[in-house]
């Protein structure tokens, strides 16, 4: 709501924040809860809800949020129906962590550590050695993949513990920076097409007494941010991808358990000035900031040097009744990335982090062409890009 000239904003205070489940029901928390039933040693199951099975696979569909599911009963009918599996029976989600975004996602799913720790926080995160942005998802600037992310990988841990492990996705993925510092141990399995990835997903699940599978389809996510979820065109993705998670639930061998989850949820922005706030046309916002970091609803704001506290006082102004502005320790300390963030992490976080509370993004078409032309978009702490299925077949 605009305020009269004389009013001061209404700001979103920054503990009506839903925080992530960080610990007992994240993503972070699924694979270690998931190998601590398979006698992983170090891990611990941190989703209390769910049960231990000798054979665990999971998959992963790219943007395919809880509340997308629970709108689409028609073109998902086999995932819907799974929606009282999920968390264990409870028929509840889990969260994604902050921002709920891809390469940090996937990154919580394969180290089981939140963003503070393994210190992927963000589309995009200014690199501290450089000064410059670093494209987490992209991998661009090249940076040493096992500087930025020293930890293993729980798909390696288990593994060397004699955990049968595989991933099971599109052939490109398999020598991606990413793929190694969050996803790698065990075998690689590059199989172009959907049904393909299903069946051998099941077969790598029967391969071993103890195993653990991971396969992805990414598509869900490229229709949403080309076309909307309100779009022909991700519909029928999204009734192709019900069709893969029937194929590999049917295909389950004995003593299995399969969970099908997403890296974060989606939302469509009308393309108006008041829903999609353009960083590169505003002088206010661009005022002492060195750096645009993160995406659209999920902003890393780097500001020059001594001018942090200006930038957070106009972000606050501008932008503080429609998203929660924090100063980095603000945010750090309200737990947004975690209950620990790592000292090499620390710089990587925006001196100002803005998270989108209402239907709106902070774009940049100068800078962010590509990305401002989306229609559909994710990042931010609401419960459309938090929730996450953790949806259960067992055998």
């Amino acid at each position: 709501m605009v305020q009269p000239a004389w009013q001061d904003p209404v700001l979103l205070p920054l503990d009506t924040a839903p925080v992530p489940e960080y610990g007992t029901g994240s993503l972070a928390d699924l694979l270690p809860t998931l190998v601590a039933g398979q006698e992983v040693p170090g891990f611990t199951a941190s989703i209390p809800e769910l049960t231990p099975a000798d054979r665990n696979c999971v998959f992963l569909i790219d943007g395919l949020g809880w509340e997308q599911i629970k709108a689409h009963p028609d073109e998902a009918p086999f995932l819907h129906s799974l929606l009282p599996t999920s968390r264990g029976g409870t028929g509840r989600p889990i969260t994604a962590g902050f921002p709920a975004t891809t390469a940090t996602s996937l990154a919580s799913v394969g180290t089981g550590l939140p963003p503070g720790k393994h210190g992927l926080p963000g589309y995009t995160v200014r690199d501290p050695a450089t000064g410059g942005l670093m494209n987490q998802l992209r991998w661009k600037p090249w940076t040493s993949p096992k500087a930025w992310q020293p930890y293993p990988t729980v798909f390696g841990l288990a593994d060397a513990a004699g955990v049968r492990t595989a991933q099971v996705s599109a052939p490109a993925f398999e020598q991606t920076p990413l793929t190694k510092v969050a996803l790698s141990g065990g075998s690689f399995l590059g199989r172009l097409a959907g049904e393909e990835r299903m069946d051998v997903a099941a077969q790598r699940l029967a391969a071993g007494d103890r195993s653990l599978v991971y396969t992805y389809y990414s598509e869900v996510d490229g229709a949403g941010h080309r076309f909307g979820t309100d779009s022909d065109a991700w519909r029928g993705q999204l009734m192709y991808v019900d069709g893969l998670a029937r194929r590999l639930a049917e295909q389950l061998p004995p003593r299995s358990a399969l969970y099908v989850t997403a890296d974060h949820g989606m939302i469509d922005i009308p393309f108006d000035e008041q829903s999609r706030i353009d960083f590169d046309e505003d002088w206010e916002l661009r005022a002492g900031v060195a750096l645009l970091g993160g995406e659209g609803r999920a902003r890393h704001v780097y500001a020059v040097p001594g001018a942090q506290a200006d930038v957070l006082t106009v972000w606050r102004e501008v932008l503080g009744e429609q998203f929660w502005v924090a100063s980095r320790d603000e945010a750090i300390a309200a737990g947004w990335f975690g209950p620990e963030v790592d000292e090499r992490v620390y710089g990587r976080i925006g001196d100002v982090v803005a998270a989108a509370h209402d239907d709106v993004v902070i774009t940049a078409s100068s800078n962010e062409p590509h990305e401002s032309a989306m229609v559909g978009m994710h990042g931010s702490l609401t419960p459309v890009e938090q929730l996450v299925p953790l949806l259960e077949v067992r055998t």
